[in-house]
Parts: C-alpha cells; structure tokens; sequence
C-alpha cells in the first residue's frame, strides 16, 4: 500500500473508509455541505495544510464540486491539490439507488482509478519523493495517562486542550488524536503540555 504524505480531504466518512483501503494516508472527511458552517474546522484544515498540504477529493457530482470550490476559495492554493475521480455511472453498494446524478462517488471507486487521481494530482508518495518527517504518534495509552480520555474529567480536558491549541472542540477523540498526530506528534505535545505544568 503507498503512503501519501498530504492529508487527502473527502466529503464523509464512507468516502474515507474505501481511500483507507487504499493508500496509507490521512485521510479528513468534511462532512458534507456541514463545512460551510464550521469554522473551526476550516481553520484546522488550513492548519494542516500548512503542515503536510492537502489533496480534495470530492465526488465528481454536482454536490462535490460546490464542496471542492468553497475549499478551494477557502484554503491557501499553493498548499493545496485538486483530484479528480472520472464519471463513472451506477450506485454504491451500501445504497438502495443511484444518486441524484447517478454517478459513483469516491466510496465507489476501484482502488486503481483512485490512486490514479491521486498520481494525476501530483500526490507524494514517500519512498518516491520526500520522506515524511518521523513523528512518533500519539496512542489511546497516552490520552489516558494525560487525563485526556477513562476520568470523570477527561470531556473537560480535552475541551480546554482543544481551545488551547485553537483546534475544534467538536472534534471526537479519535479525531482529536489524528489532528494531534498531524499536527504535533507524540513528543511535541508532551512537551507543550509539560510547559503549561
């Protein structure tokens, strides 16, 4: 499996689910037209851009190309990647019918075609380009013995981590751990942490 060094943004979870069975990425679902409304998250998304850079990979439906111009417009350019996946027509497994368009979207693309859009897209696969920094990651083991999840306290911490750090407080701790990974790394946000002690 290749491992793309930018953090590929897709429209919601199902879109994620069939990339992760792809390429070894991170991979952050914007939830659909809910962008629009959340700052903080397009505020995190251009964190990430400037940490890692990012490739949108919407779907090639109406619905995805008004997700993909308001991030477009919404995001610094030079940080960020356009995919495209080709029109492909049918329904996706999991649903009963075809979409307003009947095209397929990310969650219904082969894994070829969609490791073709991302090489069409100029991704950066390491081991072929630039190396990713080594970062250690940050684990469940560490969020518990920091607070941060297992004490009747722990909503309250990772609220007032997420506000210090200026990341969503929305965010759940699964996705809280992978904005951390991204953006900090298991021994930076020791470290910062230990400063605040």
């Amino acid at each position: 499996m290749k491992k793309v060094r930018e953090v590929i943004v897709v429209e919601g979870r199902y879109d994620k689910n069939t990339l992760c069975q792809t390429v070894d990425a991170a991979v952050f679902p914007v939830d659909g037209f809910a962008v629009f409304n959340d700052k903080e998250k397009l505020s995190l998304l251009r964190r990430l851009a400037d940490e890692r850079g990012l490739i949108v990979l919407t779907d090639s439906d109406g619905a995805g190309f008004v997700i993909r111009n308001y991030l477009k417009g919404a995001l610094p350019k030079d940080k960020v990647k356009q995919a495209y996946i080709p029109d492909f027509y049918g329904k996706e497994r999991r649903k009963r019918k075809a979409g307003k368009e009947g095209k397929l979207g990310v969650e219904g693309m082969r894994p070829e075609v969609l490791l073709s859009a991302l090489e069409r897209a100029g991704a950066t696969f390491e081991g072929e380009d630039a190396p990713a920094p080594a970062k250690e990651p940050l684990t469940r083991a560490d969020l518990y013995e920091l607070g941060l999840t297992g004490g009747p306290d722990s909503a309250e911490k990772r609220r007032a981590l997420m506000k210090k750090l200026a990341l969503p407080e929305h965010l759940s701790t699964s996705a809280m751990m992978d904005a951390l990974n991204l953006l900090y790394g298991r021994a930076e946000l020791l470290a910062l942490l230990d400063e605040e002690m």
